[in-house]
């Protein structure tokens, strides 16, 4: 009895442990069968049904379902090079799921292991995927198809690069440059030359026609597509088929094209450029290890799209990162103070720079910086209205640099030089009206500039330093010119409309006597102006404002000095008629303008009676890059596009 109790005792020690562990288990079946779904986040599906290759390194969720059928995931991974000949096999009969696959596939192993073949088959085999001739109609929404335009992208810019090039941290090719951007750089090279895939050749061939941009060579071609950027609001690209580029230019050469080049466009300049290569019989030349391809350049000025078996498509386009990497490291940033504070001789350097070869029937738009700037202050606006849909291919930007210590005059009268030169040179015989019907957009002391180029001034600069009539005035031809031109305006005939942007017509506030004090303490201006000036008052001792100037020049810090003779001289000079003005002025807080400023110019310094239009933006002084002052620009310029 004893013994049967015992174990009676046993066995109902142990039941409540056996219905708890039942009771997990019915309670775990129930949470949780084998096959089964649970509720996610819509962002939380979407990121696993979009990932691929270029979103996390991984297959995207059709090839690695193509793997899975053909019972090669596990082989992939521990053998990817075996893997993919085998998918591939003979090369005949790939199906679209299966290109598909071996694209991303190669790009995966040309990624873990650098190989500059498996690169270009990724491309080869995209291109298939896109183009091949076998009658299917493609689906427009499959996802795919985006994805397999940005495998041959990558893959093919990547293929093409250096390989002499140093290799980044993940193992891809890189060239070191000459800024510090570009030694992070993927240099493309595009020669003829044969090219090793995994499975034969790809020979590729192109015409030396289409390395030229308006009568310049392109050379020297850099990936942009992997670009980050910053300091730009936006970022502009089109989405297309192609490799995007930032080409170099050549000025060497003869012909007006290259001469116009040379007094134009920096030598810094970068061309946004696509490269495309086309395969000929992409699915034979698969199969049997042979394949040709033909190189085509596309400057993004020119075109924007590209014919490919009979479809026309977007080619893929990247404005601002060639934008920014112009502008990453660029020189233009050290002279805005340098400039200011040692300006340069009257005629040394390039003053009015095209970003692109003259193109009859586009508008030009001439913006002019404010001081101690640089023309690299519009880089948000050219970014902003240089990608607008309705100013693509009406408009052409130009950029006025300056020292803008020296006095306003002077530097007004530059300006109208370059602006009446440069319309004689393109165009002498005066066959595009466009080029007449330029907008000239100045911020700051630009905007200043600005007006003189539209001022019918008389002698009343002149008045300011002598009642001596100019025509007495006794000095070295040289000397005359120069006082001449900076005395005496006259409104630019090409210049139909004009913007000033944040202008101190009246003066600045800010120019005080503690100011200019300072200013003339380390400002050095151009010894050509000093020496003329010294011309005068020797050969003229009457000339008592001139005797005064030899140890007192005024800079444009004075020029701006409320109450100076100049502001009070050219607030008082009108715009010359059939001249279109706006303003744009910047200010800061909320409610009523008067009274108010942009921290630098007052509301009242800036306003002026009889303009067409006047915008308030609430910025500080500079406001280029305001998106209130963008978009009252642009709908000036499509005002301007639609009058006569």
């Amino acid at each position: 009895m004893r013994r049967a109790c015992r174990g009676a005792d046993i066995r109902s020690s142990k039941l409540p442990a056996l219905v708890a562990l039942i009771g997990v288990l019915l309670l775990a079946s129930a949470c949780a069968t084998p096959i089964g779904v649970s509720l996610s986040r819509p962002e939380e599906i979407h990121r696993a049904v979009t990932r691929s290759v270029l979103t996390n390194g991984k297959p995207s969720a059709a090839t690695e379902q193509f793997l899975h059928r053909l019972g090669l995931a596990e082989r992939f991974d521990e053998d990817p090079a075996a893997t993919l000949a085998e998918m591939r096999g003979q090369g005949t009969g790939l199906s679209r799921d299966r290109l598909f696959a071996l694209a991303e596939l190669s790009f995966i192993y040309a990624q873990r292991e650098n190989r500059q073949d498996h690169y270009l088959a990724a491309a080869v085999y995209a291109y298939a995927f896109l183009f091949r001739k076998d009658g299917a109609v493609d689906d427009p929404l499959d996802s795919r198809t985006r994805l397999a335009a940005d495998l041959y992208n990558f893959g093919l810019g990547l293929a093409l690069a250096q390989p002499s090039a140093p290799a980044a941290t993940d193992g891809r090719p890189m060239v070191a440059g000459r800024t510090a951007a570009e030694t992070k750089a993927i240099e493309v090279i595009l020669t003829d030359r044969t090219l090793t895939l995994p499975f034969g050749l790809l020979e590729l061939h192109g015409e030396s026609a289409d390395r030229m941009w308006g009568g310049l060579s392109m050379k020297r071609f850099v990936s942009v597509g992997e670009f980050s950027i910053r300091g730009l609001r936006n970022r502009y690209r089109q989405p297309g088929i192609g490799v995007a580029l930032a080409a170099e230019v050549s000025q060497d050469g003869s012909g007006h094209e290259v001469e116009i080049a040379r007094k134009y466009i920096p030598k810094r300049v970068k061309v946004p450029v696509t490269a495309f290569v086309r395969l000929e019989n992409v699915v034979q030349g698969i199969a049997d290890g042979r394949l040709r391809g033909r190189l085509e350049l596309y400057p993004s000025d020119e075109a924007s799209t590209v014919e490919v078996e009979g479809r026309k498509l977007p080619l893929e386009q990247e404005f601002s990162a060639v934008l920014a990497y112009v502008l990453e490291g660029a020189p233009v940033w050290d002279t805005e103070l340098g400039s200011f504070l040692a300006p340069r001789d009257r005629g040394s350097g390039m003053n009015l720079a095209m970003l692109h070869p003259y193109r009859p029937g586009r508008v030009p738009v001439v913006l002019v910086h404010g001081t101690a700037s640089s023309p690299a202050r519009w880089a948000d606006m050219i970014n902003e209205l240089a990608n607008d849909p309705l100013l693509q291919g009406r408009i052409q930007f130009w950029l006025f640099t300056y020292s803008t210590s020296n006095p306003i005059l002077l530097s007004a009268s530059e300006l109208r030089h370059a602006l009446l030169e440069i319309v004689k040179h393109l165009d002498p015989d005066g066959r595009d009206p466009a080029l007449r019907r330029m907008v000239v957009i100045g911020h700051s002391q630009g905007g200043m500039l600005t007006r003189l180029m539209v001022t019918e001034s008389g002698d009343r600069f002149w008045h300011n330093v002598s009642t001596v009539p100019f025509s007495e005035i006794k000095g070295p031809p040289e000397t005359l010119a120069l006082f001449r031109d900076g005395m005496f305006f006259e409104p630019v005939p090409s210049v139909k409309r004009v913007v000033f942007i944040a202008t101190p017509h009246r003066g600045s506030f800010r120019v005080s006597s503690l100011v200019l004090d300072l200013v003339r303490r380390v400002v050095t201006l151009p010894a050509d102006l000093g020496k003329g000036v010294k011309d005068l008052a020797t050969q003229n001792p009457d000339l008592a404002a001139a005797s005064r100037a030899v140890n007192n020049m005024p800079t444009a810090v004075d020029n701006m000095r409320p109450g100076n003779g100049f502001v009070r001289t050219l607030a008082a000079s009108p715009i010359a008629p059939g001249v279109t003005a706006h303003s744009i002025i910047a200010v800061l807080g909320e409610g009523p303008v008067s009274g108010k400023t942009d921290g630098v110019v007052a509301y009242e310094s800036a306003h002026l009676d009889g303009v067409e239009s006047e915008k308030i933006v609430r910025s500080p002084h500079s406001c280029q890059a305001e998106p209130d002052t963008i978009l009252e620009v642009r709908r000036i310029l499509l005002e301007h596009l639609r009058s006569n």
